[in-house]
Order: C-alpha cells, then sequence, then structure tokens
C-alpha cells in the first residue's frame, strides 16, 4: 500500500494535495481503491459547488460497492476530473494520479488539521 508523505489525509479514505495557489486537489487513496476493487462508475461534485466539510462530494462506485467520497474542508468546488467519468479505473491504476476535484478552501487552516501519512497509516492499520 502507497502512502505518499506529501499529502494530507481523511480518516473517511481521502488524500489532499495542497496546491501552490492555496486550492487543494481531492482524491481517494490506494488504501481505498484496493478495497472497493475495480471501479466502473464515478459521480463528481458540480463545479461551484459549496461543500461542508464531511459533506457528501462525489461517488466512486466499483463491482463490490459503492462509497461516498467527502469534502476534506469546507469550500467550493472549482475543477472536477472529468476524464474519470469515461475511465473510472484510472483511479485503480494510480490512486494518486487520478484526482477527482479541486476546492477552494473556506479556510486554508482546515488543511492543516488534516492527517499526515503516519497518522494516516495508524488508522488503516486500527481498522485491519
Amino acid at each position: 500500500m502507497n502512502i505518499p508523505s506529501d499529502l494530507k489525509y481523511t480518516r473517511s479514505h481521502e488524500w489532499i494535495r495542497l496546491e501552490s495557489d492555496g486550492t487543494i486537489t481531492v482524491g481517494i487513496t490506494d488504501h481505498a481503491q484496493e478495497l472497493l476493487g475495480d471501479l466502473v462508475f464515478i459521480e463528481l461534485p458540480e463545479l461551484g459547488k459549496e461543500l461542508a466539510a464531511g459533506q457528501e462530494a462525489a461517488v466512486v462506485e466499483s463491482v463490490k460497492a459503492a462509497a461516498d467520497v467527502y469534502a476534506p474542508v469546507a469550500g467550493t468546488v472549482v475543477e472536477v476530473n472529468s476524464t474519470l467519468v469515461d475511465a473510472p479505473e484510472g483511479v485503480n491504476q494510480d490512486a494518486y494520479a487520478a484526482w477527482l476535484f479541486v476546492m477552494a478552501p473556506a479556510a486554508a487552516a482546515e488543511v492543516d488539521g488534516l492527517l499526515d501519512a503516519a497518522a494516516y497509516q495508524q488508522v488503516v492499520d486500527a481498522a485491519q
């Protein structure tokens, strides 16, 4: 299982990359895609959608199950990875390259409160 140290994480298995312009890129972790199996459908949030921290933002469906993807912080959706609509398997191929959406956080400090790689590893270990 791959947990890059330069990203932030949530207990609900989203990864977050802080971009130089202050936005955050969000995807699901390698662990999450392994648990789900082969993804067959992804529903992305609408551009401009205002999300609260922890609010359902997207849905990923696999041959095994469907799972919600949650907003890691409050903010506005400013970009979506529409290529995944036609090729959801991209998340299985590389979960950290196949981002789902980009948000402009309402408060940048909220990102600092997310899990680092070591803390996320503990979450994964505790669940096994």
